[in-house]
C-alpha cells in the first residue's frame, strides 16, 4: 500500500501545492498593484516611467482603481491559501480584470505591464489546470 493512497484528501477537494503557489504569489501581486495604487494616488510622476501617462483618464484615476483591485487580489490569494473554492474562480475573474487593466499602463510603464500580465496569465492557468474536484459522496 502506497502512502498517499491511506491518507484524506484535503477538505474541498484535493489540492496541488501550484494552489498554494498561486495564492501566494496572488497575495504578492495584490500587495504590489496596492503599492503601484498608492504610488499613483499620491505623486502622478512616480509610476510614469518611460512614458507619458495611461491611455484612459488619468493617472490618478487608476491609481484608485489598482488599489481597489490589489487588495481583493490579495484577500483572494489568501483564500486559496486555506482552501476555499469560491476563491478559485474569484481568482481567475480578477486576474483576467487585472491583466486587461494591465494595457492602461503600457504607456506610463510597458516592463511592469507586460511583466504583470504573464503573470497573470501564469497563475490563471495554474488556477484552472491544478485542481481537482471534490469526489462525488455517493461513491
Amino acid at each position: 500500500m502506497e502512502a498517499h493512497q491511506g491518507s484524506r484528501p484535503p477538505r474541498g477537494g484535493q489540492r496541488s501545492t501550484w494552489i498554494a503557489f498561486a495564492g501566494v504569489m496572488m497575495v504578492i501581486l495584490g500587495s504590489l498593484d496596492v503599492l503601484w495604487g498608492i504610488a499613483a494616488i499620491a505623486n502622478d510622476e512616480v509610476v510614469v516611467v518611460g512614458g507619458h501617462g495611461v491611455l484612459v483618464l488619468d493617472i490618478t484615476t487608476w491609481g484608485w482603481v489598482q488599489l481597489i483591485l490589489g487588495a481583493a487580489l490579495a484577500v483572494i490569494g489568501v483564500g486559496l491559501c486555506i482552501g476555499n473554492t469560491a476563491a478559485r474562480w474569484a481568482g481567475v475573474f480578477v486576474l483576467a480584470v487585472n491583466a486587461v487593466m494591465q494595457i492602461v499602463w503600457f504607456s506610463a510603464a510597458p516592463l511592469w505591464a507586460i511583466l504583470m500580465i504573464v503573470l497573470d496569465i501564469v497563475l490563471i492557468y495554474q488556477l484552472m489546470i491544478n485542481w481537482e474536484e471534490e469526489p462525488d459522496a455517493r461513491r
